[in-house]
């Protein structure tokens, strides 16, 4: 039997909306406010969730319980599968003692800790991002800070702000290319335009990033360097996005920052070196180590201790070019059509033009999975690091007991975020956001944001609202381009504060326990970024000579 998503039970948006935030809020608030333990929070929205799907809007109690199971799956692969194996990786690393050789590595290129931000946090995730995505960036670039001596919230705060301007383009394109195969747009207009929002942002979140770290007069201490970050970043994302497509912009911008960076800084060093590692504010409650200095080792040590990222770098590549996950995907990616969800729910208007059957198919894809390429890579750089296959079996076990708590908050997350969409609450919270008339450039950017922190993913973002947005743009006369756009560059803000993303921070970190403090930090931060794209967004929809930029 169909069943058909209800945007509005009691007659009233305003009590219908507010009924669908309650699992988000008290997730939200049992991390923030209440400091219970990420999966505790986590439980406890997915509780609320069901109630409300089943109790407010109707939606039958089995549907609602295979949505939550088709989410935890989701969880574990792919989202689970990546976090584990990088720890496993790093876990190797910092046994042999390598990645005590590559933190002296990357002081020898400057002992600065704000420059060591920009170079691994900005631009060496940003590659990993546009490589792999999914978690992938957050995971590497919060291991590497934390071994550097940056403090857990430093570490863990820090990777996701800086995860954020290079997310639409990530994993090879993919938010992009699926919304505009999803709902309809041309794929190189979307590209375009949103490759005319988001240099702005990368041009600005380094700058950003280090006033987050080490205050105002820790950023204009280093402020030539952050220029270069973000304008051979910018450059490189705009052309590329706007003349080549989405593909490969943030592979090629990352690469041409780090260049310029390293290059830079062969010229160029700040005055005084900042080597106080705890975030500006929160030195007593959150030491960091203060930067020793760095050891001086033999070119063929630092050489090893660089091949298994080096390693890690060219498998995450291959992994995500598109023929080979299809040639991986050929030789074994069973689908699993979910019995009594799949092809049961109905979108309705005004989401979607006419009443459209939702599919529910787990793709049991582990071979293709960006997680197993990290797990082929940490095995390799395992062996070239000389261990044997009993001590990485080993070595294995104990990083699955390290991070079990990690994955389950993973898996009643992403159970959590998988039931609002199929229940339709996700969908309730959007068309609030519709019902802005005139402002909603802004708020339809907000949107986006809202997708991003509800399901972990631009991608999913742009699936849930990309078909609002175009009909939303209709009807007040406005781009359709530019609002599929703003869904996918508002959305990239909400990247930080999405609970799986805190949670991979927490685990990179293994500051476990702490993912409420980290949703603390950076919830400013993705909001007021969040707006400022809105800001941009209304601009660019309504004021010359913003309105140049628009495609139609």
């Amino acid at each position: 039997m169909v069943w058909q998503q209800v945007y509005d039970p009691f007659g009233s948006m305003l009590i219908s909306t507010l009924l669908a935030a309650i699992p988000v809020v008290v997730m939200l608030v049992g991390l923030g406010f209440l400091h219970l333990k990420a999966h505790v929070a986590a439980g406890a929205g997915l509780v609320s969730a069901l109630i409300i799907a089943i109790v407010a809007f109707g939606m039958p109690s089995e549907m609602a319980g295979k949505a939550a199971l088709l989410g935890g799956l989701t969880g574990l692969l792919p989202i689970g599968w990546i976090v584990l194996n990088i720890i496993f990786l790093h876990q190797l690393t910092e046994q042999n003692g390598s990645f005590k050789i590559l933190q002296d590595s990357i002081a020898g290129i400057t002992e600065d800790r704000r420059l060591q931000l920009l170079l691994i946090a900005f631009a060496f995730g940003a590659f990993f991002e546009g490589a792999a995505g999914f978690g992938t960036p957050v995971a590497v670039t919060a291991a590497i800070l934390i071994g550097l001596g940056f403090s857990p919230l430093a570490a863990s705060g820090l990777s996701l702000i800086a995860n954020t301007a290079p997310v639409a383009y990530g994993a090879l394109g993919t938010p992009i290319i699926t919304l505009a195969k999803v709902h309809n747009y041309d794929v190189m207009a979307i590209s375009a335009m949103v490759g005319r929002q988001l240099p702005f942002f990368s041009l600005m979140v380094p700058f950003w990033l280090i006033w987050a770290f080490a205050g105002r007069r820790g950023m204009m201490g280093i402020w030539p360097a952050i220029l270069v970050t973000g304008v051979s970043f910018a450059i490189p994302q705009y052309l590329v996005s706007n003349f080549f497509g989405p593909e490969l912009v943030d592979v090629i911008a990352a690469l041409v920052s780090m260049t310029c960076l390293v290059l830079f800084l062969k010229v160029w060093q700040p005055k005084e070196i900042w080597t106080k590692t705890s975030l500006k504010g929160h030195e007593d409650s959150d030491p960091g180590q203060e930067a020793a200095k760095p050891t001086k080792h033999p070119t063929a040590d630092v050489v090893r201790a660089w091949t298994p990222w080096v390693i890690l770098t060219v498998f995450v590549f291959i992994w995500g070019l598109p023929p080979v996950k299809d040639f991986f995907n050929g030789l074994f990616a069973p689908k699993f059509p979910i019995d009594g969800l799949h092809q049961l729910i109905e979108k309705m208007p005004p989401v979607v033009p006419k009443a459209t059957k939702e599919g529910a198919v787990y793709v049991f894809n582990l071979l293709s999975a960006t997680g197993t390429g990290i797990f082929v890579a940490a095995i390799v750089g395992g062996l070239v690091m000389k261990y044997n296959p009993f001590q990485l079996i080993a070595n294995y076990g104990r990083t699955l007991w390290l991070v079990k708590y990690s994955l389950l908050t993973i898996v009643l997350m992403l159970a959590l975020g998988t039931l609002t969409r199929y229940s339709g609450l996700d969908t309730t919270l959007g068309l609030a956001f519709a019902q802005t008339g005139v402002l909603y450039p802004f708020f339809g950017t907000l949107m986006g944001w809202l997708g991003v922190a509800l399901t972990g993913s631009d991608t999913a973002s742009n699936v849930l609202f990309g078909g609002m947005q175009k009909v939303a743009a209709d009807q007040i006369g406005v781009s359709p381009n530019l609002m599929g756009a703003a869904n996918s560059s508002g959305g990239v803000m909400g990247k930080m504060i999405d609970a799986q993303s805190i949670v991979v921070a927490s685990t990179a970190t293994r500051w476990f326990h702490h993912e409420g403090d980290i949703l603390r930090y950076v919830f400013f931060h993705s909001i007021a970024l969040a707006c400022l794209v809105g800001i941009l967004v209304t601009l660019q929809a309504y004021v010359p000579p913003f309105t140049q930029m628009v495609i139609h």
